[in-house]
């Protein structure tokens, strides 16, 4: 999100002057009002001439401030001619910075030839240029923080949109306060993050704990090591094959994981978040029990349970108010969802997964698109971006348009994403539900649903089946039936 413009500089004997909000009864001292936005010229003017002096010192700077972090203009426009010059392969030093201000037109505006000197002069050492260069970068980001903070109380007197979407815009506000702060990290070398990798590595061919977010699925976690943090998967199906289904199970696989044949590992769980803006929590809390507890979903809907279904509801109900698992049928919007997300990501560290039903119920709230199709190609990047802010993987469930049923071969392919734009793109992997007894009911594989991994970013493509128990709102493997 760009950032909101600063007020312009003051002139060398000015001082800017914030506004003065007098009350009607007195008239507080004007000097408690009368502020500088943060800045230190001194620290400014060590920088350039530390640049002017040394070369080192200029590659110490770059990486560290832009242009506009700079409190004056005309220091700005120094920095600027700097880089320039450097670029050119040209040495830096008053008379080649000076030209090319004087081509630029700038000469003038930055003091003439004579401040060039002046810069130079007021340095005491080269040496500390990074030291010099981190006090402008700390003024500049409080300049931002102060400029961010007066936007946030302007949209709060005047409260114009959702209160979510208006305190989603301040959160963006504020995050984009540091934004790049760390300029200096944004390049690695193989030496800084080899060791990670490889312990990546050998913890795979051990046999070790997912790297990822377990899905439940024994082959379909050999196949993805798990979700991945700053992922986005989109589950897709035709309506009625099971994508709510596959998504409670990821998140009970979460939160509720299960060990070797299908025993409960309590305390074992992880925070996941739900958001349905498809079913209410008493549609998904029934089919969690039912999934949990062993007992058919519509028995537990007409109340017409036997006295050993009450006795496993009983238990599936206890691991499952114990469960970290926060659902949400609330948000509506985009805003709504990253607002949302954001604050319960702060509240809970730790969560491990977003899971959305799904993304052509989405709204994009007040900005407005030329097609619905543009819509949702901005509801899935926004998506992405938030789960790589968050660092959490976002299951995103999707529609698929009538492609299926047009073809002698209803097998789903990517394609078929419905209002598809960049949901393809974005996603780092697409998972196609498949049952072929929805199309046929003599299925010699009735009882079976395929799990096609479409689209995988980072490993091959596959198909794994398993089983689906409908009836109890779950799919299991195959081994497990």
């Amino acid at each position: 999100m760009a950032s909101v413009p600063l007020p312009a500089p003051p002139a060398e004997d000015e001082a800017f002057i914030e506004p003065t909000f007098r009350s009607a009864r007195a008239q507080p001292d004007r000097q408690a009002f009368e502020r500088l936005p943060p800045q230190d010229l001194d620290a400014e003017q060590s920088v350039l001439g530390s640049m002017v002096l040394s070369k080192t010192a200029i590659t110490e700077v770059s990486n560290l401030l832009a242009d506009d972090d700079f409190y004056r203009p005309a220091h700005q426009a120094i920095y600027r001619a700097i880089l320039e010059v450097t670029a050119k392969g040209d040495p830096v030093d008053p008379l080649t910075l000076g030209d090319a201000l004087q081509k630029s037109g700038e000469l003038a505006k930055v003091g003439g030839a004579s401040y060039l000197h002046t810069l130079v002069q007021s340095v005491p050492t080269a040496a500390n240029a990074e030291y010099y260069a981190e006090i402008v970068r700390e003024r500049a980001v409080l300049r931002r923080l102060v400029a961010a903070g007066t936007k946030i109380v302007q949209m709060g007197y005047e409260g114009v949109g959702e209160l979510d979407e208006i305190t989603a815009a301040a959160a963006s506000e504020i995050a984009a306060v540091t934004e790049g702060r760390d300029r200096q990290d944004d390049f690695f070398t193989p030496s800084d993050t080899l060791e990670g990798t490889l312990d990546m590595i050998q913890a795979a061919e051990s046999g070790g704990e997912l790297s990822g977010v377990t899905t439940g699925f024994t082959d379909l976690d050999s196949l993805t090591n798990g979700f991945q943090p700053g992922q986005i998967i989109v589950v897709a199906a035709r309506p009625g094959m099971g994508k709510s289904t596959l998504a409670m199970d990821f998140a009970r696989a979460c939160t509720m994981p299960r060990g070797k044949n299908r025993k409960p590992t309590p305390g074992a769980g992880r925070p996941a978040a739900f958001i349905t803006l498809e079913m209410s929590i008493d549609e998904l809390n029934m089919r969690c029990l039912s999934a949990e507890g062993d007992v058919a979903l519509h028995h537990i809907r007409s109340g017409t349970l036997d006295e050993a279904g009450w006795g496993r509801l009983a238990v599936a109900a206890k691991r499952y108010s114990e469960a970290p698992l926060y659902i949400n049928e609330c948000a509506r919007s985009l805003a709504e969802i990253q607002a949302k997300c954001r604050r319960l990501k702060t509240r809970i560290p730790a969560l491990a997964e977003i899971i959305i039903d799904y993304a052509q119920l989405i709204e994009s709230g007040g900005k407005r698109h030329d097609s619905r199709e543009q819509e949702v190609s901005h509801i899935s990047r926004s998506l992405k971006l938030l789960a790589k802010e968050l660092q959490v993987p976002i299951i995103l469930l999707s529609q698929l348009n009538r492609g299926p049923e047009m073809r002698a071969d209803k097998r789903p392919q990517v394609s078929d994403l419905r209002e598809s734009g960049s949901i393809e793109q974005d996603a780092d992997m697409v998972i196609l539900l498949y049952r072929d007894d929805a199309y046929e009911r003599e299925s010699p594989r009735a009882g079976e649903v395929d799990i096609i991994v479409g689209k995988h970013r980072n490993g091959p493509t596959a198909s794994i089946t398993v089983a689906q128990q409908l009836y109890l709102s779950r799919f299991v493997d195959m081994a497990n039936t």
